[in-house]
């Protein structure tokens, strides 16, 4: 055990405790470095604290009776939107209501005015709330009117208004507008209190989102706990971060300009999977990603979730449960590379932080493993003379299944009136993951609310051969478009075209997926014996059969040397529904759709 009276520790190291004391008006003042405490701490007398400065973090081992006292724990965050615009928030510490050695709900009035510091001038005011519209910096003073939260109840979620003094459950985020009129914010903000230590849940529901985020003073790993057993039954595994165009300046709803941006990453934390916000169009020059322009929906996250950051969850279908933060999601990284506060700014490769492999290109966006394939589609629409663009994203690695894969595909946040899309089992997405094959057919699905332009545009194209073509096929005009090569642009009238448009990599009408049976190769479903036979009189030179779902995801496939009158497949572990068989005869490929059903 540790009891301390008034101790500085500075410069860039770590500092480690068993279990932490601080007692009779006596602080801790941390200057750059991590503190580590493997039990936990006690802020015995109301004149104990702890002041994190300069990235300082605070991180807990495996105690189990939680932080007590009645001190209080001090931590800087710096908000970045301006006064129109939300930040996502979610409070590193909880309220000092009683010495217990519970995590206790915050309120926004535990949020300080950050003075001047020195080490005997080492405390700070409190804030000031207002009913204006509007805050202001110095001295802080924050409006009401914009601090809410996102709960979910058994069937829905709602804003649940809280203002400075309601309670905000720990792990839960909040909202809280920024200072300033310039188009980005920049307003530091004290945060006071018990620091909140281990496990933390919040209920989330079937299908709906909840507001929520990092409730520790340090950085958690997003690939922790996307992967972490028990959220894997609970949320879908994309994080959604929201992002406002700061131009717009207007306090009313119905002007806002934003939307979320989507995250995930995989298990072993070296593939970030995202996509921006839609807003506006991107720049003409597809190899220029303007990430240093906040105004176009191009925010980014890196795999550690900074402190005080808030966040949206989707529970997965037909689960209600808890969502868990964790000491062992818990991290030290300062920010910068890989742990961003949601905001604007380009990473640069040169931060590639000691914890992680990802690597970040010139455009700000991630290298992917040499392993994987990448390539994005800009979608571009003209709706009454304004643009925007929905990005897609196309992963593709020999770990993909026919399901979802979860931290390489992207549930979609939310869809547009005239929007693009890909589907699995009737759920949205806006990124999903296969198998590479150039037999591959992937569905992308476009809804168009009123006739207009309409345009197909490739970008960030990681690890293909530069012989590999990337078509889109219209079905409908049965044309084909190399988009390594050129744009896809028709105008397009109103309708919701699910079986239209679609992703190939060879230029052949076999790839039309349509009903038909060759006149040398018969292709028969028993499903009473549960099993596909292709019969194959003429010893045609089979070279692959594969079983495709209809949503272009590899279910198995078998390759031969040799030719035979009939092959064999059993079709016992496949689902009820329509597949499509293809079938390679050297450089053709022939296709049937078959139906299993028990």
């Amino acid at each position: 055990m540790r009891i301390l009276t008034s101790l500085l520790l500075l410069g860039y190291s770590a500092s480690i405790f068993a279990q932490l004391n601080v007692r009779n008006n006596t602080y801790i003042y941390v200057k750059d470095e991590v503190v580590f405490v493997k039990d936990n701490i006690n802020l015995n007398e109301a004149d104990s604290k702890i002041y994190l400065r300069d990235e300082s973090q605070l991180i807990q081992g495996d105690g189990t009776s939680g932080n007590s006292g009645l001190g209080e724990l001090s931590i800087y965050q710096e908000g970045n939107v301006n006064q129109w615009s939300y930040n996502y928030w979610c409070s590193p510490v909880g309220g000092i209501l009683t010495d217990n050695f519970l995590n206790n709900s915050f309120r926004v009035n535990q949020i300080d005015d950050p003075l001047l510091l020195t080490v005997s001038t080492i405390d700070s005011d409190d804030s000031i709330f207002t009913n204006n519209y509007n805050g202001n910096s110095t001295p802080l003073i924050i409006s009401n009117r914009w601090l809410w939260t996102f709960v979910s109840s058994d069937s829905n979620s709602d804003w649940v208004y809280v203002g400075e003094t309601g309670d905000v459950s720990p792990g839960l985020g909040f909202t809280m507008k920024g200072m300033g009129s310039a188009v980005t914010g920049d307003q530091t903000y004290d945060f006071r209190g018990k620091p909140n230590n281990g496990t933390i849940g919040n209920s989330i529901a079937d299908d709906v989102f909840t507001l929520v985020g990092n409730p520790y003073p340090s950085a958690i790993d997003a690939a922790l706990y996307i992967h972490d057993t028990d959220n894997i039954n609970a949320i879908d595994g994309t994080l959604y971060y929201w992002e406002q165009d700061g131009t717009v300046n207007s306090h009313v709803l119905q002007d806002y300009v934003g939307g979320y941006y989507e995250f995930t990453i995989n298990a072993t934390g070296d593939m970030i999977t995202d996509s921006p916000a839609v807003f506006t169009t991107y720049d003409e020059d597809d190899n220029s990603y303007p990430l240093m322009t906040p105004l176009n929906g191009v925010k980014s996250a890196g795999r550690y979730i900074p402190i005080g950051q808030g966040f949206m969850v989707k529970g997965i279908t037909s689960t209600s449960g808890t969502v868990y933060a964790k000491n062992e999601h818990r991290v030290y990284e300062k920010e910068g590379g890989n742990s961003i506060f949601f905001r604007n700014g380009s990473h640069n490769s040169a931060q590639e932080s000691d914890n992680s492999q990802i690597i970040y290109q010139d455009n700000g966006l991630t290298i992917v493993p040499e392993d994987y394939k990448r390539f994005r589609i800009n979608v571009d629409f003209t709706v009454n003379q304004s643009k925007y663009t929905r990005q897609l994203v196309l992963n593709f690695h020999d770990s993909a299944t026919a399901g979802f894969d979860r931290g390489l595909e992207l549930s979609r946040s939310e869809n547009f009136a005239n929007d693009a899309y890909f589907t699995i089992d009737n759920k949205i997405y806006s990124g999903q993951a296969y198998p590479f094959d150039q037999a591959l057919v992937i569905p992308l699905n476009v809804d168009i609310q009123e006739q207009q332009p309409l345009r197909f545009r490739i970008f960030d194209i990681q690890n293909f051969e530069e012989n590999q073509d990337i078509y889109i096929h219209d079905v409908q005009t049965n044309t084909f478009v190399n988009l390594r090569d050129e744009d896809y642009e028709l105008n397009i009238d109103a309708g919701n075209y699910t079986n239209r448009f679609e992703i190939v990599f060879m230029q052949q009408n076999v790839l039309d997926v349509k009903d038909y049976i060759s006149e040398s190769v018969t292709v028969v479903q028993n499903n009473n014996l549960q099993e596909l036979s292709i019969l194959n009189p003429n010893n045609l030179n089979v070279k692959s059969i594969e079983i495709v779902d209809v949503n272009g995801k590899h279910i198995l496939k078998r390759q031969f040397d040799a030719s035979t009158e009939i092959y064999k497949l059993s079709t016992a572990n496949l689902s009820d529904g329509v597949y499509i068989v293809n079938i390679r005869l050297n450089e053709t490929i022939m296709s049937q759709k078959i139906l299993v059903k028990e």
